[in-house]
């Protein structure tokens, strides 16, 4: 092969290596605290009702944000929830009202709920513990990447 031809086909490789990052699929995550975390976005009714429920693991740096249109005072439980989680509770302005830490799976009916305590309109699960070690506070912003 000509080293004319071969230089060419070098720098196309050069080139669609250098733009696939570009191509890749682009994952929505938040940050808080300067942690990172990649998360799934429930944001309509089916998705919220599911949440994370049956699941047996969840990665480290990974969560789920519950997306709603209005502020309003919120409960979640954890029924049929497996694995124990933080559940953080933020307003419309994205700022941290209150935390749920380390709650447990709901193993028998009744399931309690775990109130917001004030009108909220994000709410982040993430696995227990999180929330204590990375040092969240009340005032706390969320940044929400999509």
């Amino acid at each position: 092969m000509p080293a004319d031809r071969l230089a060419h086909r070098v720098f196309a490789l050069v080139l669609f290596v250098l733009a696939l990052p570009a191509c890749a699929e682009r994952r929505p995550y938040v940050e808080l605290d300067g942690h990172r975390f990649g998360v799934e976005i429930a944001e309509d009714d089916a998705s919220r009702a599911r949440g994370l429920m049956e699941r047996t693991e969840l990665p480290a740096d990974r969560g789920m944000l519950f997306v709603f249109q209005d502020d309003a005072p919120r409960a979640f439980w954890m029924k049929n929830t497996k694995i124990p989680l933080d559940i953080l509770y933020f307003n419309a302005d994205r700022q941290l009202l209150s935390v749920q830490h380390e709650v447990q799976p709901c193993r028998a009916d009744p399931c309690p709920a775990y109130p917001s305590g004030a009108p909220a309109r994000y709410v982040l699960e993430l696995n227990a513990g999180e929330a204590r070690r990375i040092g969240v506070t009340s005032g706390d912003e969320l940044a929400i990447h999509r």
